[in-house]
């Protein structure tokens, strides 16, 4: 059983030790713990200390790539590497490296799929008044689109099995954590939550540069991924409020012709019309993108099925070598 951590990294040379150094390398039930590197194009010494700290491997991106795609490409090292377990972390050293042990316990006694670090966020002392009550409602909306119970959702210490890992297509440029737990939900993967520790705050947030514009790219994956998995149900609720809305003018409308007055309200029969007609085309919407969801289904196992045949033959030179 091989674990393998991965560090996403950007100008990382001050706090990496600390992070490398805090992961074990024994844990009961895993036979070789190894560490691997994202470097997604830093300026400084980052990948020169991953290097004299004896990291086990180091894969660069040429820039700078953001963190969702420097994720994947660690998943997809680690899966390359043979890895059965997939723990991803931080290079600034703010999860307690010692709970990796206790990330990989419901993967290793088959009772998850996904395992996520929560931190506790209520108790954390650097977190703001309203970073804890925007990280709350985020989590909670997280949990509903889902169908899952974590508690932190945008908690980046997570560990991955390898069917997990295989079955994960981010697509969002900004942030993996939000849409891995939608994906997840939605591909009926077993996610479970643990409590883990922090260590005190060493540098700002580099993903939360604004809370406002943070919001609003959560909030926008939270949206598409929901209508990624879900299109007919989110574009029916959005056609039916147009048909629900459109329902006023036209009751007004006949009202006034009961009357003999319809002629002069016939701007209420024509915002009738046209709330009607978005609202029905919206439904249409609803209906395509159910039917291109079908396709998105067949496209991602048959991935699946092409990643796990190039991994086999990975690990059969492996063995013959």
């Amino acid at each position: 059983m091989k674990l393998i951590v991965q560090i996403p990294c950007l100008n990382e040379e001050k706090t990496l030790p600390e992070t490398i150094n805090d992961i074990p390398r024994t844990i009961e039930g895993i036979d070789a713990v190894e560490i691997l590197i994202i470097d997604d194009g830093s300026t400084d010494r980052t990948v020169d200390v991953a290097r004299e700290l004896g990291v086990d491997h180091i894969v660069s991106n040429r820039g700078n790539k953001g963190l969702a795609l420097t994720f994947m490409k660690g998943v997809d090292a680690c899966l390359r590497l043979g890895a059965d377990i997939i723990v991803n972390t931080d290079g600034d050293n703010q999860y307690n490296g010692a709970d990796i042990a206790k990330l990989v316990q419901p993967i290793l006694k088959g009772e998850a799929d996904i395992v996520v670090g929560d931190r506790k966020t209520e108790t954390i002392a650097h977190f703001s008044f309203i970073k804890k009550k925007l990280q709350k409602m985020g989590s909670m909306m997280v949990r509903f689109l889902s169908g899952t119970r974590v508690p932190d959702a945008v908690s980046g210490f997570r560990a991955f099995s390898r069917d997990a890992a295989m079955q994960l297509n981010v697509v969002s440029a900004y942030s993996y954590t939000v849409e891995t737990i939608i994906q997840a939900g939605n591909k009926k993967l077993s996610i479970a939550s643990v409590p883990v520790g922090t260590n005190p705050k060493t540098r700002e947030s580099r993903l939360v540069k604004s809370i406002p514009r943070f919001i609003m790219q959560q909030f926008s994956t939270m949206l598409r991924m929901y209508a990624m998995f879900k299109p007919f149900r989110t574009f029916f609720f959005i056609g039916a409020v147009f048909i629900i809305i459109a329902m006023v003018p036209s009751v007004r409308y006949i009202y006034f012709l009961m009357i003999g007055k319809g002629s002069g309200h016939i701007q209420s029969l024509i915002l009738a019309t046209i709330l009607f007609v978005v609202g029905f085309q919206v439904l249409i919407v609803g209906l395509l993108g159910d039917v291109i969801s079908f396709n998105r289904k067949l496209i991602e196992e048959t991935l699946l099925r092409v990643k796990k045949i190039e991994i086999d033959d990975l690990k059969k030179r492996d063995q013959t070598e």
